[in-house]
């Protein structure tokens, strides 16, 4: 059974063809074709987009349920966010260190790219008085040195 030749020409025309422009203070740039991805906004980009992340998603968690790495994933339409539960600090930045290792890889396999500069982490601790601890080194993996934010 083949593609109803309806839907593949829906969505040739929901996904090419788009123009966008943008504005900010008293600037607008020009109109330009954006062909590629899904638009963020319209009515079908959260449903095509879980579509295309849920067996990325599956195929990380057997990663790291096979290497016995704790890490939670919580999915939102176009953020993840991974969250390392340790009474350790240094086990805690471990975790995050392998599961961005993995995740760095399994994404380029997919063709996609980890934007580095948006990413981000939070450590959150009982501690009280001075807590400064040392950063997430990712450099080596072609991302970032990531500090503590300071609050």
């Amino acid at each position: 059974m083949g593609l109803d030749p309806r839907v593949v020409k829906f969505f040739l025309n929901y996904l090419v063809g788009r123009r966008t422009q943008y504005f900010w203070n008293n600037f607008s740039s020009p109109i330009f074709n954006v062909d590629i991805g899904v638009g963020q906004g319209l009515a079908l980009s959260s449903f095509l987009s879980a579509i295309y992340i849920a067996p990325f998603l599956h195929i990380l968690e057997n990663h790291l349920k096979i290497l016995k790495i704790s890490i939670s994933i919580l999915s939102f339409v176009d953020d993840r966010l991974l969250v390392a539960q340790s009474k350790s600090f240094s086990i805690s930045n471990s975790l995050l260190f392998y599961s961005y290792n993995i995740i760095s890889s399994l994404l380029s396999r997919f063709g996609l790219i980890v934007k580095h500069s948006k990413t981000k982490v939070f450590h959150f601790t009982t501690l009280y008085g001075s807590f400064n601890p040392p950063p997430l080194n990712l450099s080596f993996l072609g991302g970032p040195i990531l500090y503590s934010k300071d609050t």
